[in-house]
């Protein structure tokens, strides 16, 4: 496979399938398994080396410092050697470390495996924002967006009932499994993925500074410090109140995956309602999901109701951030998509040991409340209105040209919308004035 135009008119639907595929499956190891999969064998880590809450949330950080690590480095090596090699080494990161756990027999060796698996992540999402931009016809590019960010959910659809029946001792073959996939996914990732850096001309190393990227990198912050609690504690929290001989946590866990399998449905919802309602939508679900743990974790109503506003909103919140990213930094997707990251993971290393220790002292149930205030602050920073005036890239040295010259029939209001949710005579593009989306 080659490197297509950005516009791509001639990109056959079955390489876009392919290439979305590639990325769910990406997507899915590095997050569902590699990332969350500590949290969902919790309980029987804590059990097998004797781990104490707060050293829990501390290893929680330390596995994304590894993420972070990875992401400070992805900016600049995705502009010299192309997306597909670090794809290929997140997929690598995640089955190695994974293994190790597995093999682990000491705490020393269980840490090395997580923060190992923990970097994959970093490898491989923002790599793939430059993937799509370049493989992908303009008027598709925010669905498959959203799509591949919905991986995660169909990774921990499959990883419920594999703790399920790993339970107890058995917590070893799980990751086992989980490291076989990731092994996997790099190899069908190898098959798909273009080789070469695939460049084209673009403004500069860094991408050029806005004002309207405040709210993303804002919202990227809080969203990284939520997710990581919850990703981390959920399953503690949940087992705490049911009994460690429940089935209750496996299966909340699959019913978040099951529930977020509709995170493949965000670039459409963005499209058809905008970034702002999808927005306000998303941290008001995880809101609501993490105040339900810390309000009666013990109670099965509750807990479903958690997973099931959890699952849609956390994947429909990956989707988000993609696509603003996008829209923000449209002359360096990959470049500006990584300093999005770069603010999550900051969240996400602080999230797990702040709260880990708040939780060591008042109980997970008061360090969930705590949480959900976090989700709702996010509330604040809604995408600013300018946010679709940089949604279309100029190359360096060209005038504005004309919207029917890039997009025929399309006005700015619906750039990037799917065609079929696109009015066929579309009015020109109004000022500054316009609606909230």
């Amino acid at each position: 496979m080659a490197w297509n135009s950005p516009d791509a008119p001639d990109a056959s639907d079955a390489s876009v399938r392919r290439l979305t595929l590639a990325g769910v499956s990406a997507i899915g190891v590095t997050f569902g398994f590699a990332r969350y999969g500590y949290g969902l064998l919790l309980p029987e880590l804590r059990a097998e080396f004797g781990l104490s809450v707060s050293l829990v949330g501390l290893i929680g950080s330390a596995t994304y410092v590894g993420y972070l690590a990875a992401l400070l480095t992805v900016g600049a090596l995705v502009a010299r050697y192309g997306p597909r090699p670090l794809v290929l080494v997140g997929g690598l990161s995640a089955a190695v470390g994974m293994g190790l756990v597995a093999l682990a027999q000491e705490p020393g060796l269980l840490i090395t495996g997580l923060v190992l698996a923990g970097t994959s992540s970093g490898w491989a999402w923002a790599p793939y924002s430059d993937v799509v931009d370049r493989m992908v016809p303009a008027g598709r590019r925010e669905h498959v967006m959203g799509t591949i960010a919905s991986g995660t959910a169909f990774a921990i659809l499959i990883a419920g009932p594999l703790a399920l029946l790993a339970r107890g001792t058995g917590w070893r073959y799980a990751w086992v499994a989980f490291a076989l996939a990731a092994l996997a996914s790099a190899v069908y990732n190898a098959r798909v993925l273009p080789r070469g850096s695939g460049r084209r001309r673009q403004s500069g190393g860094r991408p050029t500074y806005r004002r309207s990227a405040l709210p993303l990198l804002l919202t990227a912050v809080l969203y990284g410090i939520v997710g990581a609690v919850y990703w981390s504690f959920a399953v503690e929290a949940v087992t705490d109140a049911a009994g460690t001989g429940s089935a209750t946590a496996p299966l909340f866990w699959s019913l978040m995956g099951a529930a977020g399998t509709a995170g493949a449905l965000t670039g459409h919802a963005i499209a058809r309602y905008g970034l702002n309602r999808v927005h306000a939508v998303v941290f008001s679900g995880i809101a609501g999901a993490a105040a339900l743990l810390g309000l009666a974790p013990g109670a099965l109503p509750a807990v479903a109701l958690s997973a099931l506003l959890y699952g849609p909103s956390f994947m429909a919140g990956s989707g988000l951030l993609a696509v603003w990213s996008y829209r923000v930094f449209p002359e360096r997707p990959t470049a500006g998509f990584s300093i999005t990251v770069l603010c999550l993971g900051l969240g996400t290393i602080a999230g797990p040991a702040l709260l880990g220790a708040y939780a060591e002292r008042h109980g997970l149930r008061a360090m969930f409340l705590i949480t959900a205030g976090v989700a709702a602050l996010a509330l604040v920073w809604a995408p600013s209105r300018s946010t679709r005036a940089h949604a279309v890239p100029r190359e360096p040295g060209q005038g504005r040209e004309p919207q029917q010259a890039r997009h025929p029939g399309a006005s700015g209001r619906d750039r990037g919308r799917p065609a079929g949710l696109r009015p066929h005579a579309p009015p020109p593009e109004p000022p500054a004035s316009t609606p909230r989306a």
